[in-house]
């Protein structure tokens, strides 16, 4: 495992006097295995007790995280698998992430198979308690050819949402941007329930969902609006509603 930080730190929000641990964030390289022409590998970001990190969609409020891999040698591409999240409230506004740790498997497509991987990360962040602040990881690795399968990390790539039913949704154009009704055939899946409504672009803001369930018919009403505050064409295969609850989601991609 190789660990290393480098965090710079800024309080957005809370009380002044709010105390920021001085190792508030570090990341591990799990260096993981080949599988033919893709390595797969485990990056797990540790926070210090009691602070949280977001999932791709942050929910009412936080910084979704951002990875940049371009200083990486003898890599195609690499995907980044989110684990299930979890639904917490910090000061009344909803968040949806991570608590204490996470890890994110990764799937790095190589240009040769044959070759090691020099793999140069920069991960941002953000981290909340009291205050919520924006962290840098840095990550530097050398992925070998050859590797045992972990079968910890393996099982990690299986956790991740659930694929629901069929999505009908209704477009109606705002002022700013566009109004979407999204519908969908979907058993209770606990007590509470958060759904998660994503376009594809993460420019276009979207609204946290008006929710209404009628048995197993439910509904998300969300208002959306691009940078240029006008309405908008959106290709009906990018949107995308999870619906998470109790460790469980639930994801319907593309509309009908």
């Amino acid at each position: 495992m190789l660990r290393t930080l480098c965090a710079a730190l800024l309080a957005l929000s809370g009380p002044g006097n709010a105390e920021v641990p001085d190792e508030l964030a570090y990341a591990d390289l799990n260096v993981g295995w080949r599988d033919g022409p893709t390595h797969v590998a485990g990056l797990t970001i540790h926070l210090a007790p009691g602070w949280k990190t977001y999932w791709r969609v942050p929910g009412e409020a936080g910084i979704p995280p951002a990875f940049n891999w371009s200083g990486s040698s003898n890599v195609a591409a690499v995907r980044v698998h989110f684990p299930v999240p979890r639904v917490f409230e910090q000061g009344g506004i909803r968040g949806v992430g991570y608590v204490g740790q996470v890890t994110f498997p990764l799937s790095v497509r190589t240009h040769d198979a044959s070759a090691p991987v020099r793999l140069r990360g920069d991960i941002d962040i953000g981290v909340c308690k009291e205050v919520c602040v924006p962290v840098t990881l840095q990550v530097r690795a050398e992925l070998p050819v050859h590797g045992s399968p972990d079968h910890a990390l393996a099982a990690l790539l299986e956790d991740r949402p659930e694929s629901g039913g069929r999505l009908s949704c209704e477009f109606v154009p705002i002022a700013d941007g566009l109004r979407l009704v999204a519908r969908t055939t979907l058993p209770r899946l606990g007590s509470e329930e958060t759904v998660v409504v994503e376009t594809g672009d993460p420019q276009v803001w979207v609204s946290p969902p008006v929710l209404q369930r009628d048995g197993e018919q439910l509904q998300a009403e969300v208002e959306m609006v691009p940078p240029s505050a006008r309405p908008f064409a959106l290709a009906r295969s990018e949107v995308r509603m999870t619906v998470l609850s109790e460790g469980r989601a639930i994801e319907m991609v593309g509309c009908h």
